[in-house]
Formats: C-alpha cells, sequence, structure tokens
C-alpha cells in the first residue's frame, strides 16, 4: 500500500446543490437587510446533518459572511474619513465575486475556502 491519497469521491448532485446553495444564499442580502447572514445560517442549520460536505461549505459560507459583515462595519465608520466609501466598494464587489466562485466550486464537489476570512465557526 503506497502513502498515496485515494481522491475522494464525489458528492451527489442533491449534496452538491445544497453547498452550493448555502453560499449562493448570500445574494439575499441584496433584498433583505441581513440576509447575508440569514440565508447562509439557516440553509447551514438546516442541511448540515445531511452530508459532511454540506456541513464544511455551510460554516466556511457563513465564516465568510461574518467576516464580510465585520469588515462593513469597520468601512461603514471609516466613511467619517472618506476612506471608507472606497473600501466598502472593494468589499461588496470582492464579497459578490468570491461568493459566486464559491458556489460553482460546491456546485462542481470541489471544497472551497474562501480567502481573508476569519473561521469564527468551527
Amino acid at each position: 500500500m503506497s502513502d498515496e491519497q485515494l481522491p475522494l469521491p464525489k458528492p451527489s448532485h442533491e449534496v452538491r446543490q445544497w453547498a452550493m446553495f448555502c453560499h449562493l444564499s448570500a445574494l439575499l442580502g441584496i433584498w433583505i437587510p441581513f440576509g447575508t447572514l440569514i440565508g447562509p445560517l439557516i440553509l447551514w442549520q438546516m442541511k448540515r446533518e445531511l452530508d459532511p460536505f454540506i456541513d464544511a461549505q455551510g460554516k466556511e459560507a457563513l465564516n465568510f459572511q461574518l467576516t464580510v459583515a465585520i469588515a462593513s462595519t469597520i468601512s461603514f465608520f471609516l466613511m467619517f474619513v472618506i476612506i471608507g466609501f472606497f473600501l466598502f466598494g472593494l468589499i461588496a464587489i470582492g464579497a459578490l465575486v468570491l461568493t459566486i466562485i464559491a458556489g460553482v466550486k460546491a456546485n462542481d464537489g470541489v471544497p472551497y475556502r474562501y480567502p481573508f476570512t476569519w473561521r469564527l465557526i468551527k
């Protein structure tokens, strides 16, 4: 037996789809206040026991959205010294792009780890 690791089997279509929804549910924040946090939290809580892939991706999505919320709050207070406007725009664009990338990766069955994320939920 060699020391090489065998590739993990690809999660089922349903599991990949729920993991994708965990990431993309953050887009609810466009229409619903605090939807960026509520969407991933509810889906993760409902489906985390279905599969470890959903659990891991749900936690990752929630941790990223918590990090975005903290960074957005800081940039809001920095708006009083003008730089917060630029930072808020940068955070919003980055969060949108990374959320879509994560959703696509999860749908492909690839575990995604957001960069620059403070992982509060283990």
